[in-house]
Order: C-alpha cells, then structure tokens, then sequence
C-alpha cells in the first residue's frame, strides 16, 4: 500500500512539473509592448546620432577644402 502511495506522488510531482515547465515557456512567450517601443526608441536615436556624425564630417570636409582651394 506504502508503494503505491510512493508511485502516485511520483506520478503528481511529474505532473505539476511538467505543468510549471509549460507555464515558464508560456511567459517567455509573452511581449511587452514597452519593452518593444524602448529597443525602437534607441534604434532611432542611434540612427539619429549617426546621421549627424556623418553630415557633420561632411560638412568639416566642405569646409576643409574649401579653405585650401581659396589659400
């Protein structure tokens, strides 16, 4: 009787195992809004800052250059 006892809880915790694992996956599954508007945010002021770096570096060539051609 003791045996079974043992074998049924096994079985149980398996179960409730295997009920956790599912409910874990189902949460990674799961997207947050915000945390998609933050990653799009700092893409666009990443994009941001490097559009100013290169029209900046264009515009010191521009500048550059023309101070050499009118020496």
């Amino acid at each position: 009787m003791s045996g079974e006892q043992i074998t049924d809880y096994s079985v149980e915790t398996q179960n409730l195992e295997g009920d956790l694992h599912s409910l874990k996956n189902q949460k990674k599954k799961r997207v947050d809004i915000n945390d998609l508007l933050n990653k799009v945010r700092s893409e666009q002021k990443k994009e941001k800052m490097e559009s100013t770096i290169f029209f900046s570096l264009v515009a010191a060539v521009i500048v550059v250059t023309g101070i050499i051609v009118s020496i």
